[in-house]
């Protein structure tokens, strides 16, 4: 791995959660996102990203997100269950990463919304080709995911530093 080689996060927003009489936290996943988190997991292995570390917040539908997508994967990253990342605004979900190790090239970030659009839209100095106006038309839907690099360290992720490189989102 080359030092010049830019580090990667693609931060990843659960799938469609269901509505059942509990807290919020404990939301399942409906059937809708079983499958959609499934497409995502397919989307990303076709990325080629070899993650090295999944982030992913303790809710339930979050769990069940990274369940059904890594089933997809060629192999599984190291998996930590935070919960700072659930509920976060985007300077918290920075402060999670700028924790990250450093031997961690490729990060896959798995949370919810707004932080999610938020810390994308934070993060990215500058996009590349189309990627922004196909993110501002789709918005940052369930199972939606961001790909931006950057380089430096990860204890020197800020605002701006990044460009976003890709955009997916299944279709309804």
């Amino acid at each position: 791995m080359s030092v010049a080689e830019p580090r990667r996060i693609v931060l990843f927003r659960h799938a469609k959660a269901d509505w059942p009489e509990v807290t919020d936290h404990e939301r399942p996943l409906a059937e809708r996102g079983r499958t959609d988190a499934a497409a995502a997991g397919l989307k990303l292995a076709d990325t080629g990203i070899p993650f090295d570390l999944a982030l992913c917040s303790t809710a339930v539908r979050t769990r069940e997100t990274w369940k059904f997508a890594v089933q997809e994967f060629p192999h599984r990253p190291k998996t930590v269950y935070e919960e700072r990342i659930y509920d976060a605004s985007p300077g918290e979900l920075i402060a999670v990463l700028n924790e990250t190790p450093d031997d961690a090239r490729n990060v896959l970030l798995i949370g919810h919304n707004p932080g999610v659009q938020g810390v994308t839209d934070v993060l990215a100095g500058s996009v590349e080709g189309d990627t922004r106006t196909r993110l501002e038309r789709r918005g940052f839907p369930t199972a939606a995911f961001a790909v931006l690099t950057f380089d430096g360290a990860w204890k020197d992720l800020e605002p701006g530093v990044a460009t976003l490189r890709d955009y997916w989102a299944p279709s309804e």
